[in-house]
């Protein structure tokens, strides 16, 4: 590690602590030079699955793309912003528990489908409308009809 105040790549780490639980080690450190201190922090770098898109094309994983159509589907929904960060850990956990090294794009919207359902019914029905190209508002109603059934059964249950 280079010292970020000298540039000099003899440091000591003198404290470590587990961080965002357990995904985290923060690191304290001095710089053997000029004995100043700073912190780092170290996460594992998990590869994501490589994403086949329709058109047969292929993409890399992108976690800004995810991020950014969870936060549009709950955007003014009261939800914290703790539970939309663990939700999206939730979809990249299972995506990378698949254990293929390609997921067809489809995949991946379902697995976010699957976590907004849970999270916030409102912000499910917003992404399904635009991830399964709703037409009309009666695709709408058939969708809400399908949660509203889904949630009698678990009620009952």
């Amino acid at each position: 590690m280079h010292c970020p105040f000298c540039k000099a790549t003899d440091t000591k780490v003198y404290d470590s602590r587990l961080v965002s639980d357990g995904n985290q080690v923060r690191r304290r450190r001095e710089c053997l030079t000029c004995q100043e201190r700073f912190t780092t922090f170290e996460t594992a770098e998990l590869v994501m699955p490589r994403v086949v898109k329709q058109d047969g094309s292929r993409q890399p994983f992108d976690e800004e793309k995810l991020n950014r159509g969870v936060q549009r589907a709950l955007e003014k929904r009261p939800v914290s912003i703790e539970s939309i960060e663990q939700a999206i850990d939730n979809i990249k956990y299972r995506l990378r528990a698949t254990g293929e090294r390609e997921l067809s794009s489809l995949q991946v919207g379902e697995e976010v489908m699957r976590e907004l359902r849970s999270l916030d019914e409102v912000a499910y029905v917003r992404f399904a409308s635009v991830y399964r190209s709703f037409q009309d508002i009666n695709e709408f109603k058939e969708e809400i009809d399908r949660l509203a059934k889904r949630d009698r059964s678990s009620d009952n249950a």
